[in-house]
């Protein structure tokens, strides 16, 4: 039998580790980093859907500000047709993939060649290595974008995560990468940065290497959309959370029929054992 001092120890220790696994909720100084913003985004929660124009202007986005640094390797063109997604034709596909230039080979004399894209093929590199991608970033490697979504997020603590199981708010990433793309700033005063970095008070250490990549009327919308700093990061985020699941839709849809399925099958299943069983003494 343990003693009460024994006990008292275990005790303390447990409420020390305990202590541990929640957030550290530090003075709003430039050392701390702010937990991001949460958003209303419409794929959130059981019924979520996609919004074909904002994940279209996203894309937008992606292309002309974000490929130039950062690949989607994981994501293939004919995706972007398919059923809940961005909702382009066949032949807009095709245009699309043709627009860049694949890797193939080798070809009769052994040799490798560049070919127009092709619906079947995924997103090029934008470097042929990490090392030519640090090369061209003073070190720093440009991060693919293919799950980024789903790969980035950051701590909630108790008992958030527990409202959040409940709730099933899975958007923990594009919150951080809209939080990220907004939270640049002037560095505060005595706090260091070199010459090839920037004070972002949403990213860890506050020292990213990336510049802040938009600026208001960046991107040209043609459906009346702001072209705000905001509105990109927003419509961005949204494109590259269907870009790490762009299944999503059919994932939910799927998950619902199958919760009225169980609850009917529980229903059958209970009142069948009651008639089987009820001459039972």
């Amino acid at each position: 039998m343990m003693n009460k001092n024994t006990l008292l120890a275990l005790g303390v220790v447990s409420a020390i580790s305990f202590g541990a696994s929640f957030p550290a909720f530090a003075a709003d100084d430039a050392h701390s980093t702010p937990q991001p913003p949460r958003l209303s985004w419409t794929f959130a929660g059981p019924f979520g859907h996609f919004d074909k124009a904002q994940i279209q202007r996203g894309f937008k986005v992606y292309r002309e500000v974000c490929q130039s640094c950062h690949s989607m390797k994981l994501v293939a063109f004919r995706t972007l047709g398919q059923s809940g997604a961005l909702g382009f034709s066949e032949g807009q596909v095709r245009a699309i993939a043709a627009e860049y230039q694949i890797n193939d080979g080798p070809n009769d004399r052994g040799e490798m060649f560049q070919r127009p894209g092709r619906p079947s093929d995924y997103f090029p590199l934008i470097y042929p290595n990490e090392q030519a991608a640090r090369a061209t970033h003073n070190g720093a490697l440009p991060v693919d974008f293919s799950v980024i979504a789903k790969a980035r997020t950051y701590e909630v603590g108790f008992p958030g995560f527990l409202i959040d199981i409940v709730r099933q708010y899975q958007e923990n990433g594009v919150d951080y990468i809209h939080a990220l793309l907004t939270g640049y700033a002037k560095a505060p005063e005595g706090f260091e940065i070199s010459q090839t970095q920037f004070y972002n008070k949403y990213f860890p250490g506050h020292r990213i290497a990336m510049r802040p990549p938009l600026e208001d009327n960046r991107v040209e919308y043609t459906d009346g959309t702001p072209q705000t700093v905001d509105q990109y990061a927003r419509d961005v985020s949204a494109f590259l959370m269907w870009a790490a699941e762009p299944h999503l839709e059919a994932r939910k849809r799927i998950g619902f029929q199958v919760m009225i399925f169980l609850i009917v099958f529980a229903g059958l299943a209970y009142f069948t054992k009651k008639k089987v069983w009820a001459d039972a003494h």
